[in-house]
């Protein structure tokens, strides 16, 4: 974690970052069990993702809840 943000875990990792990371270690199909978004669901791919997550502030807020859970066990 950086001394500069201690208290933003995400600070200077991307949103692309953050899908492709999830994409490579689940799958598109555990994504869309998990956060059931048809951007997960149909066609998946990461810029259709990261279109729509940067359009809807509560999905977005899962990934990075769900990213940042991830990283706390590791």
């Amino acid at each position: 974690m950086s001394d500069a943000h201690p208290n933003d875990p995400l600070h200077g990792i991307t949103l692309k970052a953050i899908v492709t990371e999830l994409h490579e270690r689940h799958g598109w199909q555990a994504m869309a069990d998990r956060i059931p978004v048809r951007c997960f669901q149909n066609n998946p791919s990461i810029n259709s993702s990261l279109t729509f997550l940067r359009k809807t502030p509560w999905a977005r807020e899962k990934v990075e809840k769900w990213y940042i859970e991830e990283a706390g066990r590791h």
